[in-house]
């Protein structure tokens, strides 16, 4: 039997967590007088540890045969490094509350991924429905918060993102433990999957996806307010495009049998390079706005889908903790520290169309590597 619901409830909190904090807390953050460059530094935290902490944690994982236990403690030492924000006095003490939550807030999701998979076994094309609970949680969080913002101070941010953390916790206890099958490819050394060219092809890719997405996680609701967009719409569009997100999740299973993995990531890397050159240079039209918003179905939804399905096929059994971990750090982790620290220097030095222009480069770096080191030939060998 799949845990279906306890397995949702986490992807739940765990993004409502998300959807509180990565819009909101760089306003509270610039509330505090601090430089774009301090914002950038600070939420980059989030991809250092991602590129570092996630194998860490993979490796453990696969030396002990368990998941759930790293993943409660993960949760409980993550609320008590966010908890120091509340006493945080400068950016030294806000660096260090940033590096805690970070390193052990990174252990969580890849293990929850290789967890959610390992209880669906040979229903794989269930994960997008587990999946979309996370969204919905996202869109509960950023809209709830986004109207509360308007009539309390920006300080609630903190308030109410520890409450979900209090719930990723409740959630992190109830998950249960599944360990994988024994699989053929458990004999193959992991370093003999890294070397094939489409595996090298997809996480460079993925880097230069989350590279792309920096400016927009750091510095779109800043974005926003700044060109005169209240905090209510600003909720609303981030909310808009997290339902796109999850209609493509309930699609995914007729996608994947429609489309190949690859065919379905070229696509989303397009639409990448569309949305970012459209956010930068259209922001005074909302129509464009919406439009760009609505694209998140395919720059994220659709791409991560794809991503972590291709992951999950080429890291079978005993690898696969360590596949997703390694997907979370070179994608998000690395990827995503580049482009939070390029976007930080960039917003100053060069403006936010120019910072957002630089997003679709990385983008379209992400579609020509994909296009010519993962061929379709490859795809069907291994599927």
């Amino acid at each position: 039997m799949v845990p279906y619901w306890r397995l949702s409830a986490y992807y739940f909190f765990y993004f409502a967590f998300i959807g509180a904090f990565s819009p909101y807390f760089t306003l509270y953050l610039q509330s505090l007088r601090f430089s774009a460059w301090d914002i950038g530094v600070l939420m980059s935290l989030m991809q250092v540890m991602r590129l570092l902490a996630p194998n860490l944690w993979g490796w453990l994982a696969d030396r002990i045969g368990a998941k759930t236990p790293i993943v409660r403690g993960a949760a409980l030492m993550s609320l008590l490094g966010f908890s120091c924000f509340f006493f945080a006095e400068g950016f030294a003490g806000f660096f260090l509350g940033m590096a805690l939550l970070a390193f052990f807030w990174s252990a969580a999701l890849p293990l929850v991924e290789a967890l959610t998979f390992s209880h669906l076994g040979m229903q794989a094309n269930r994960y997008g429905s587990i999946r979309l609970w996370g969204s919905l949680g996202f869109i509960t969080a950023v809209l709830g918060l986004g109207w509360l913002l308007d009539c309390l101070p920006l300080s609630a941010t903190l308030w109410v993102s520890l409450g979900l953390m209090g719930g990723i916790l409740a959630c992190a206890l109830a998950l249960p433990e599944k360990r994988e099958a024994a699989h053929e490819a458990d004999r193959q050394p992991i370093g003999d999957i890294l070397r094939r060219r489409e595996v090298r092809a997809l996480f460079a890719a993925c880097f230069f996806m989350a590279a792309a997405h920096g400016a927009l996680y750091v510095f779109y609701s800043i974005y926003l307010v700044g060109r005169g967009y209240g905090t209510t719409l600003v909720g609303f569009l981030w909310t808009l495009g997290v339902v796109a997100e999850i209609a493509v999740f309930l699609a995914m299973p007729r996608l994947f049998g429609a489309f190949s993995l690859r065919a379905i990531l070229l696509f989303s890397f397009a639409c990448a390079i569309a949305r970012f050159l459209a956010i930068g240079w259209g922001v005074e039209s909302l129509a464009l706005i919406l439009a760009a918003q609505l694209l998140h179905a395919a720059t994220f939804g659709a791409y991560h889908a794809a991503s972590v399905a291709a992951v999950n096929r080429w890291f079978a059994g005993r690898h696969q903790a360590r596949g997703q971990a390694l997907y979370g750090s070179l994608s998000f982790g690395a990827g995503g520290m580049l482009g939070g620290l390029v976007s930080g220097w960039s917003w100053d030095a060069l403006g936010a169309e120019i910072t957002y222009t630089l997003s679709a480069g990385f983008a379209l770096l992400g579609l020509v590597v994909l296009w010519r080191g993962w061929r379709p030939s490859a795809e069907a060998a291994h599927s």
